[in-house]
């Protein structure tokens, strides 16, 4: 449902309307997303700021070569190992629908609720490299397929036979950290 209104509001050339669905839609896991990689708070909103800015202005040329969520999941990726990298991105967005969105998101997504186990794993997990912190991210909390995955790793207009080596080389990996993971909580 999300992605058909979003692919009509792109077809109508309603780039406002696109973006500021697109913001309400996936935001609140965009941003958490890049809290998880992030583990600041406020880097996580100075990101998900130029996310929201890269996304409204890139709309208009996006292929739908993936899903709107992918692309986002990419574009949020690319964004937080840039920052990791010590590149700030700017945080004023230059739409006003698109900035009041971009904070209504802030302020509504809930911080999680801590349990013992919840604050364990998220410890192990800060431990993990930016890209094994995705894959977790991306399989296990938001349940997107092998190929999606594949997408936010790849660069746009990967071919099909690339992006395939690409989720089965995931896959694997991934299995080898969810051994890892099980062996550090059991400790």
């Amino acid at each position: 449902m999300i992605e058909e209104e979003l692919r009509e509001a792109c077809t109508a050339g309603q780039w406002e309307r696109a973006a500021t669905f697109a913001i309400r839609s996936y935001g609140p896991e965009l941003l958490g997303y890049a809290g998880a990689i992030l583990r600041d708070p406020a880097a996580a909103d100075d990101v998900f700021s130029a996310v929201c800015e890269r996304m409204w202005a890139a709309l208009p040329k996006f292929g739908w070569q993936s899903t709107f969520r992918t692309w986002a999941y990419a574009i949020t990726r690319n964004a937080c190992i840039s920052y990791l990298r010590g590149v700030r991105p700017s945080t004023a967005l230059t739409t006003a629908s698109v900035a009041a969105v971009a904070q209504e998101v802030r302020s509504q997504t809930a911080t999680y609720l801590r349990t013992a186990t919840k604050d364990r794993l998220a410890t192990i997990r800060s431990t993990l490299d930016p890209d094994d912190q995705t894959l977790l991210i991306l399989r296990v909390d938001r349940e997107l397929p092998w190929r999606d995955i594949a997408q936010v790793f790849e660069a746009e207009g990967a071919g099909d036979d690339v992006l395939a080596r690409r989720a089965s080389a995931l896959r694997k990996r991934f299995e080898r950290l969810k051994l890892q993971l099980r062996e550090q909580l059991d400790r």
